[in-house]
């Protein structure tokens, strides 16, 4: 019976850290979670967390438990949702089965925003950068609705493409055509302008925000991985970008 409810508390744990990892959560975050609720269970847990790899095993080692996360989008709704059940379990506030039917159903949710929600926030996220250029009004409004296209046109890529790399590509090449054929036909004051801002919600501000956090940890391993990650999508940002404009300097004829 003692050996069920072990491999059970283990099985439990396993999906919270494959959740947590796999929505954004930094691997710190992960092993100390784990190692609470642990403690909470009255077993003394080890967690060691990577980006391809989560090991959980007792103190004494006589049992160990592997799981393989598969880290391709972040959900950060999640992360906040699984962090609130395990203080909970922590401060003995619900019981194990409740925590495990709530991270079970954690796990199985879809958790998202609408379409609508999505595309409104690519626009608002585009036009806070050109606020400390002070940009004109036009690029302004610009900036709104070209971040909105050059989103829509990376999540159309990501569908067609398991490839983070190539949908960051297909938005940035776009936001750079359009840009610049706003700019040639006089309707933007400034396509660089324009670019900057719309390229915002493309930008992997989470794997680079966790990699410099791991990194300060002293988990380095995994701080690199996702260093690595982010450069290599921020260099597809730039690849995109250089081909949309050069696409445009084409059209309109090198001038």
């Amino acid at each position: 019976m003692a050996e069920k409810r072990l491999e059970n508390i283990m099985d439990v744990c396993g999906l919270i850290a494959k959740i947590l990892l796999e929505s954004g959560a930094e691997t710190t975050r992960v092993e100390s979670t784990i190692a609470y609720i642990g403690q909470a269970a009255g077993i003394d847990l080890n967690c060691h967390a990577t980006m391809t790899a989560i090991f959980i095993s007792t103190k004494s080692g006589g049992t160990t438990h592997l799981v393989k996360p598969n880290v391709s989008i972040f959900n950060l709704q999640k992360v906040d949702e699984i962090n609130s059940l395990s203080r909970q379990f922590f401060a003995h506030e619900i019981d194990f089965d409740e925590l495990e039917r709530s991270v079970r159903n954690v796990d199985h949710q879809v958790i998202d925003f609408t379409w609508l929600q999505k595309i409104i926030g690519a626009g608002l996220v585009s036009v806070a950068p050109m606020l400390l250029f002070k940009a004109t009004r036009s690029d302004l409004a610009l900036a709104f609705f070209v971040g909105i296209v050059g989103y829509l046109a990376s999540q159309w890529g990501s569908k067609h493409s398991k490839s983070p790399y190539l949908s960051v590509i297909v938005g940035s090449l776009v936001i750079g055509l359009l840009a610049n054929l706003l700019q040639y036909v006089g309707i933007a004051d400034s396509a660089a302008n324009i670019i900057i801002g719309s390229l915002m919600p493309l930008v992997p501000g989470v794997p680079l925000t966790n990699s410099l956090r791991e990194i300060i940890d002293r988990d380095i391993l995994s701080g690199l991985v996702r260093g690595i990650d982010a450069i290599m999508i921020a260099g597809s940002i730039g690849i995109g970008t250089i081909v949309g404009s050069f696409m445009a300097h084409i059209l309109t004829g090198g001038i």
